[in-house]
């Protein structure tokens, strides 16, 4: 073994890479997407709990209850269930798909190359970075709207500004989200850390603020919007599968984090202690805040940016829109910019690193949902809009991103049964196809019959469903195309040296 040639090292449960030449000077490489070093997988499990505190306490997961009673005629005691249950079943996938992130320190296009082929990845890839930059532009504008309102409180003639106003804060909140993934993993740990309490600590204290002025007795008792007698299942499944989507896109690029964990332990239990009961308490103060609005402000206002904005009180104004843009850039640079950012890489990791690569990411989302979202909302949100937003995007997304999530737990645990030759996985012609026909098959199945049910009318319950019915069927299609089309890496190929820890 050379200077020149790249070698794995296992030291306990975890796999380091040694870079050589052969990689070092491959297309496939550059230091930002390269595998994380052993002294830099730092994140213990209240690191990664910290990371889901600060993406789920977010202006969208305030409003899940509203939208879930509004449009999928869930009560309320249904739609908060249907909330917990559907991140206790995301975090199937976030775990699973997080092993090869931490084994090995490799992020998701990198695992990609595995099951989609080492050019191929690049497919998959670009859908999700394009999600990641929609979304991106969706929480830009609630950031950019509380800085607006946060200098019209400190600043009154800036609220003459009006629209100006509004598209100023935009950009200002975009490029504070931008230049804290430009500074790294390390400013992405310190801020979700810093803020993980503060955001629980404010969560707490409004709750303790809105509760006198509902009823929750009342407030559950509400009869949901569904017609009467209409079985509940139809209902809840569609539902579930629209919250399931919402976190979808973590499921897939998890490895991007967790290639940062000290363990598969450390990544597993962060999970489990930071996402599900975050996601059930901000989603239900979100229903009592929405239901106390009449009480607080004299009308009902399900958007917390606004709620809070018609407060007549400079001060407490002041404060909870630092607070809403500290949670919304939180959310944003973890959960939007991290994944795009490292996607657009895979493309020419030699053109394109993580700076110029965060730079697409924002140029991406602005020109995706930036002014349109800002003009067809009037810039303050109504409950149309996000009806129509958590509806068809979340279903629509997640029928294109559950194949993926399938595929690529298969692959990982029955195709390549944990072992993967990482060198290769940077290299052209190497141990992985350019383009893995297995992996596309298994992908492009699901999307044909998810477009065919809703351009048909046929088939509805699998574009209804199309999380669960996507992932499934990937898998299993992916699994039996894998058997039969390509051929397996060999075990005895991948040379890994075992140390002590």
């Amino acid at each position: 073994m050379t200077a020149n040639t790249s070698r794995s090292v296992q030291r306990g449960e975890l796999v380091e890479l040694e870079v050589g030449d052969d990689v070092r000077e491959s297309s496939r490489f550059n230091e930002d997407i390269a595998p994380t070093r052993l002294e830099e997988r730092t994140w213990s499990r209240w690191n990664v709990a910290a990371l889901w505190v600060g993406l789920s306490i977010c202006v969208p997961t305030y409003t899940l209850g509203g939208i879930l009673t509004a449009y999928f005629g869930l009560s309320v005691s249904e739609a908060l269930v249907t909330i917990l249950i559907a991140n206790i079943v995301i975090l199937v996938p976030l775990t699973l798909n997080a092993f090869p992130g931490t084994k090995y320190g490799i992020p998701f296009p990198v695992v990609l190359r595995s099951s989609f082929g080492i050019r191929g990845s690049n497919v998959p890839c670009l859908i999700r970075a394009l999600v990641g930059c929609g979304w991106f532009g969706i929480q830009t504008m609630f950031g950019g709207l509380a800085i607006h309102l946060l200098l019209s409180a400190v600043f009154p003639p800036w609220r003459a500004l009006e629209g100006v106003g509004e598209v100023i804060g935009f950009f200002l909140f975009g490029a504070m989200n931008l230049y804290v993934v430009i500074r790294g993993a390390e400013s992405i740990k310190w801020l979700e850390t810093l803020s993980a309490p503060l955001l629980l600590a404010v969560a707490v204290g409004l709750m303790v603020w809105a509760m006198p002025h509902v009823s929750m007795t009342e407030l559950l008792s509400q009869p949901p919007s569904r017609p009467e007698g209409a079985p509940v299942y139809g209902y809840f499944f569609a539902g579930l599968t629209a919250m399931v989507g919402f976190w979808a896109t973590l499921s897939l690029n998890i490895p991007d984090f967790s290639r940062f964990a000290k363990s598969q332990k450390d990544q597993i239990v962060g999970q489990i202690i930071g996402l599900p009961l975050t996601m059930f308490f901000f989603a239900s103060l979100g229903v009592v805040m929405t239901a106390a609005s009449a009480s607080l402000v004299g009308e009902t206002i399900a958007d917390p940016v606004n709620l809070i904005g018609r407060i007549d009180n400079p001060f407490w104004v002041v404060i909870a829109m630092v607070l809403i843009i500290i949670a919304t850039i939180s959310t944003n640079t973890a959960g939007n910019i991290v994944s795009p950012t490292n996607d657009f890489q895979n493309i020419a990791p030699k053109l394109i690193n993580q700076t110029r690569g965060t730079l697409m990411t924002g140029l991406v989302g602005v020109l995706l949902m930036g002014y349109d979202l800002l003009q067809k909302a009037g810039v303050i949100v109504s409950d149309v809009t996000l009806e129509s937003l958590y509806s068809n995007w979340l279903l629509g997304y997640s029928s294109l991103l559950g194949p993926i999530a399938g595929i690529m737990v298969v692959d990982y645990f029955l195709i390549k049964h944990q072992q993967l030759d990482v060198a290769s996985l940077y290299k052209d012609g190497a141990a992985y196809l350019a383009y893995n026909p297995a992996g596309f098959i298994a992908f492009f199945i699901p999307v044909l019959l998810t477009v065919f049910s809703l351009v048909t009318g046929t088939w509805t319950w699998f574009y209804d469903y199309g999380w669960f019915t996507g992932s499934a069927l990937g898998a299993v299609i992916y699994y039996v195309a894998s058997l039969r089309l390509t051929k397996p890496v060999s075990q005895d190929d991948i040379v890994t040296d075992k140390v002590g820890t």
